[in-house]
């Protein structure tokens, strides 16, 4: 029996869904959700909206964290308030410190390589198939926000600076992540693929909910707060689903690593 602390504890399986359409479906809700709801607090009261952003990501990495396999509510909790951080985080440095969204594009991507790169080095692998162990998992959580963080600046980059506009950005991103598609069916790396996808979920979620949730002329007018409660609903459904069904849980590689799984 292992007799450490339970929050130093290794996974008895894998922390991370394994990768289906349904996945994408959710993660590109969560990023419009994340977009529409950082927007919708932030627009009221900056303060109110750190605060809730902050507390948000902190208990959701706590009950993630604590987990030791892959729970669907409580994944899918933590990628919504890292969605909802994430896209604070790089607003901040945008209209609060008055930084350029190529700058910030720049520097959250130069981030993101070296997160990747250190990852590589101490792990030997950036699949998310590997994430048995408490270090692997925190290298996952740490290229997730940082993920969140560069799409976010990414998607205002297009939309704002080259004066896109929402709808012709989110169109641009639904066409570039086509290409990671084809790219995994061509035969490239599983791995890098997976990650370049990921990536563009976020400007591709948040700007389609920019676009629905903007005043015109900019969008269609729903509002901030409608879309984002409207993304929370149908997640929440999707979610329910996942972890009524079992879809989604990665099924264990014994032959790699026996021991990881002998306690299931």
């Amino acid at each position: 029996m292992d007799a450490r602390p339970r929050w130093f504890r290794n996974p008895r399986a894998a922390k991370v869904p394994e990768i289906t359409v349904l996945f994408w479906v959710v993660k590109v809700l969560t990023t419009g959700m994340g977009e529409a709801a950082a927007d919708y607090f932030a627009l009221r009261n900056l303060v109110l909206a750190a605060a809730v952003g902050l507390v948000g990501f902190v208990v959701a990495m706590a009950v993630q964290l604590r987990a030791r396999r892959y729970r669907p509510w409580a994944y899918w909790f933590a990628v919504s308030m890292v969605a909802v951080f994430g896209t604070m985080v790089a607003d901040a440095l945008h209209v609060v410190v008055g930084v350029p969204y190529p700058v910030t594009t720049a520097a959250y991507a130069v981030a993101l390589a070296l997160i990747f790169v250190v990852w590589q080095r101490v792990e030997g692998t950036l699949s998310i198939h590997s994430i048995t162990t408490r270090r692997r998992e925190a290298f996952y959580w740490l290229a997730v926000l940082a993920t969140f963080a560069l799409g976010t600046a990414a998607g205002d980059l297009t939309a704002i600076s080259l004066h896109l506009g929402y709808l012709a950005s989110g169109l641009l991103f639904a066409v570039a992540i086509l290409v990671p598609l084809a790219g995994w069916r061509l035969g490239a790396d599983p791995v890098l693929m997976f990650w370049c996808a990921y990536v563009l979920t976020r400007p591709l979620g948040a700007s389609f909910a920019d676009w629905i949730g903007k005043p015109h002329p900019a969008g269609l007018g729903l509002g901030d707060g409608v879309v984002a409660a409207g993304a929370t609903v149908v997640i929440a459904v999707l979610v329910a689903y996942l972890a009524r069904s079992g879809h989604g849980v990665q099924t264990p590689d014994r032959s790699q690593n026996p021991a990881a799984w002998s306690r299931r």
